[in-house]
This record gives structure tokens, C-alpha cells and sequence, in this order.
């Protein structure tokens, strides 16, 4: 069976990605693909990984949990999602790593899902807008323990993502920037859930639909419309185009408040972020998925 394990992160799409899924969960079991409620996993799970730092799961684990989970149904695939995967946002950061349980606790899933073909699939934001946030939901923001000696300019996705292909190399993960997902929502709901591109999904513009004016949405579908036979890469260009006319200001500005940080660090952070993005791509067993 193909596990699907959506880790978040935190303050990305908010689980709108799950809610999405969900809409589409009964199209998709016609298919094979199941989509659990949260509410069947978020909590078992949660309770299996902390069991597991004191002692392995017992023999027959995974099929109770699975019993649970798909309520005796039948699927070759199967969509777990949950943003706290890694951990929770109080202990996000620590020692200037982002979520540096992440390794182990992926390590143990896949340990629990032994017999199970394990994606990892994770939407990241660029440091210098979640850093700030999770600064503040820290439980030990102190300097000693939440920077350890580092800097915000050493912070990398690179380093977590390669540290967990090293735990975990049997299970390829794909990853995708936060700041993209309006452009490619569609798409990570179809490789998430094994479709191809030409499949229709239900919501395939809700994300755009949060984020774009209602008269930016209303010429958009008019366009879609009146182009009924686009590529994914044209329908992409469009929905970038129309965000750049239609987005509502509120939905996409960021506001950052970290007391000392400079316009010119938030500036770094962010090119940095975007040239984590070439060595996150070149790590081996890890897919970048891109506009």
C-alpha cells in the first residue's frame, strides 16, 4: 500500500490542503485512494510516536492503526495529513534548526508503516516570515535555546530535509515552497493523491479563491472559459498573472515582527531561501515541485 504523510508545515495553507482532499474523498476511493478524517489518525498517531521514544510498536500495530483509520475499507493508497508530524510549532525551532525532531519522528513512521511504500510530502515557508512566528509561539524563545549560537542567516530547509532523506531512505519526499502553492494548488492535490495532470479534481482553485478579489476570481473562471484547452504551465501563467491584478492585499502581505530584523536581513533571508531551494532539489530522493 502507498502512505502519503502531508507534514505541514505550520502557518502555511492552514489545512485548506486537507479540507481540499477531503471534498475530493469520495471521487477518490472509487479509484483506490482513501482520505481519512483527521479525527480517525491525528491523535492515535500522536499517541504511537510519543509511545515509540520508550519502546518500538508492538508486532501488529500497523494493522489495528490501519483498521482504525479506514474503518475496514479498501485502498492501495492512503492520505495522511497532519501538521504536526514533526512536532508541534512550541518546539519548531530549537538550537537554530527548523523542526530538528523531524528526522526521528519520520524514522518511527516509517518503522510503524514498515511494510508500506512511504511518500513524505511538505510545503515550506521562507524563514523570514514563519522564523517570527514560530519565535513567538516558542516555549523556550531564549537565545541560548532557540538560536544556540546560530544566526537567522544559517537557518536552511536543506539541512532538516537532508537529515530526514538520511533517516528515512526508503521514502522519497517532495517538497514545494509555500509562497508557490496558489499557482500549483491543483497539482500537489494530484500528486498527492497519484493523478494525473488532466484529471479533474473538485477545488482545484479554492486557495486562489481566498487569496483573489471576487471580481478578480469571477474574470478568471470567465478566461478559463473562453480557454477551454490550456496547458498546466499556461493555466499557471494565467493564475499568476490574475494574482498580480486581482490579489486581495490583506490575503498575501506578510507581516513581520521580529525585534532587531532589518529590511536588509529580511532581504537576505530571502535570497537565501531561494537559493536553498537549487540544494533541496539536488538532494537525491527529493522532488521539488515548482510553477
Amino acid at each position: 500500500m502507498k502512505l502519503v504523510l502531508h507534514a505541514g508545515v505550520h502557518f502555511t495553507e492552514e489545512d485548506r490542503l486537507m479540507k481540499c482532499l477531503l471534498r475530493n474523498a469520495e471521487d477518490f476511493s472509487k479509484i483506490g485512494v482513501a482520505v481519512p478524517g483527521p479525527s480517525k489518525y491525528r491523535g492515535i498517531l500522536r499517541e504511537t510516536l510519543n509511545a515509540m521514544v520508550r519502546a518500538p510498536a508492538a508486532d501488529g500495530a500497523r494493522d489495528v492503526l490501519m483498521d482504525a483509520i479506514l474503518d475496514e475499507g479498501d485502498a492501495s493508497r492512503v492520505i495522511l495529513s497532519d501538521p504536526n508530524f514533526f512536532r508541534t510549532p512550541k518546539t519548531a525551532v530549537q538550537q537554530g534548526m527548523l523542526y530538528p525532531s523531524a528526522p526521528v519522528r519520520m524514522m518511527r513512521l516509517v518503522q510503524l508503516f514498515a511494510v508500506d511504500d512511504v511518500e513524505i510530502f511538505i510545503g515550506i515557508r521562507n524563514p523570514a516570515t514563519l522564523l517570527p512566528i514560530l519565535h513567538r509561539k516558542a516555549t523556550k524563545p531564549e537565545p541560548e535555546d532557540f538560536w544556540a549560537g546560530r544566526v537567522p542567516t544559517d537557518i536552511r530547509w536543506s539541512e532538516v530535509i537532508g537529515l530526514m532523506r538520511s533517516s528515512v531512505p526508503q521514502a522519497p519526499i517532495t517538497v514545494w515552497c509555500n509562497e508557490d502553492t496558489p499557482l500549483i494548488w491543483a497539482h500537489i492535490i494530484r500528486q498527492m493523491a497519484g493523478l494525473p495532470d488532466d484529471r479533474k479534481i473538485i477545488g482545484g482553485f479554492d486557495l486562489l479563491n481566498s487569496i483573489m478579489s471576487d471580481e478578480g476570481m469571477k474574470r478568471f473562471r470567465a478566461y478559463l472559459k473562453d480557454h477551454p484547452v490550456m496547458t498546466e504551465h499556461q493555466k499557471r501563467r494565467a493564475i499568476a498573472a490574475f494574482l498580480d491584478k486581482y490579489a486581495v492585499e490583506e490575503a498575501v502581505e506578510e507581516e513581520l515582527d521580529m525585534p532587531g530584523w532589518t529590511d536588509e536581513l529580511v532581504d537576505e533571508l530571502t535570497e537565501i531561501y531561494d537559493a536553498d531551494m537549487e540544494a533541496i532539489a539536488a538532494i537525491p530522493g527529493v522532488r521539488l515541485l515548482m510553477p
